[in-house]
């Protein structure tokens, strides 16, 4: 069992680091445990409404919220969190390579992509099917690529690409962009190199050492070289299902205003929680509440 801590924020997306500033200005014994750096949004080619940056690319904003966490002398433990237990007020992190224990939790664990689960999707993963664009959408210079969702990270994601590939087609399911902000959707339609395919899925994806054409739900064939699949996301939550939390129907978390929990000393922030608006600040936002309500609590507790 390692060190014992005031609090374990465990996630390092911007609710979990928003979280550590406001632990460690309390002066709070306080660690990040986390699998990876950013969450999703550290793979986000450009954002545009965080406060004070017009715009930022997701991996430079996450690169300064770690910044400031670092200044204040926070550790990020990188390992990936297998098990959760609390016991006798104690609560008891198990990563692959070790245990720790807490007094207070704040899970800021986020979400992870949707899969299709179509054939072919896991054959060619790497070989023409990306789940990030930003990582790869220079491997698909003067390329023919689909991006599959209809998202604000979607349409992102063919923005990006109509900067490499010759031809971008975006497939969503829907007879319309819903989800959306009307921003991203007006640039959409001013790049000439990108065509959008409404009322249809993907439900194949056919090649032979790699990808070279998608199979569509009315039947038609398309010749694509890359498919980058943004069909949404799940909560992560398979390692915490055993505390009994309170979920969704969706499995989101549900919090009180103060980010608290149904269970004692465990708060959740970010979007693994119910909230409706999923975004950096609103992400942001609730890891700071979670921290202060912490803070809170362990000062009642300490009377």
């Amino acid at each position: 069992m390692k060190q014992d801590y005031d609090i374990i924020i465990i996630g390092a997306g911007p609710a979990g680091l928003s979280a550590a500033i406001y632990a460690a200005r309390y002066k709070l014994n306080v660690v990040i445990i986390s699998k990876d750096l950013g969450g999703y949004i550290a793979t986000a080619h450009k954002v545009c409404n965080y406060p004070s940056y017009p715009e930022i690319s997701g991996a430079e904003l996450i690169q300064r919220f770690v910044k400031h966490v670092e200044s204040l002398g926070v550790k990020i433990i990188y390992e990936e969190v297998i098990k959760m237990e609390n016991n006798n007020k104690t609560f008891t992190i198990s990563t692959i390579q070790n245990s720790y224990s807490s007094k207070k939790v704040i899970f800021a664990g986020g979400t992870t992509k949707v899969n299709l689960n179509i054939p072919g999707e896991k054959k060619f993963l790497g070989r023409g099917v990306s789940y990030c664009t930003t990582c790869d959408a220079a491997f698909f210079k003067n390329k023919t690529v689909a991006v599959i969702g209809g998202s604000d990270s979607a349409l992102t994601s063919a923005l990006l690409l109509a900067n490499y590939a010759s031809k971008v087609y975006i497939i969503y399911r829907k007879e319309k962009f819903q989800k959306a902000e009307p921003h991203w959707i007006h640039l959409l339609k001013q790049e000439k190199k990108i065509e959008s395919i409404f009322n249809e899925e993907v439900i194949s994806i056919i090649g032979d050492k790699k990808v070279e054409s998608i199979k569509l739900k009315s039947g038609k064939i398309m010749k694509v070289d890359g498919i980058f699949i943004e069909a949404g996301f799940v909560p992560d939550i398979n390692y915490i299902s055993a505390l009994k939390i309170n979920m969704d129907e969706n499995g989101y978390i549900i919090t009180n205003k103060d980010q608290k929990t149904n269970v004692k000393g465990l708060y959740a922030a970010g979007d693994i929680t119910d909230s409706t608006l999923k975004q950096v600040v609103t992400a942001a936002a609730q890891g700071a509440i979670a921290a202060n309500s912490v803070y809170k609590e362990l000062e009642e507790e300490r009377k």
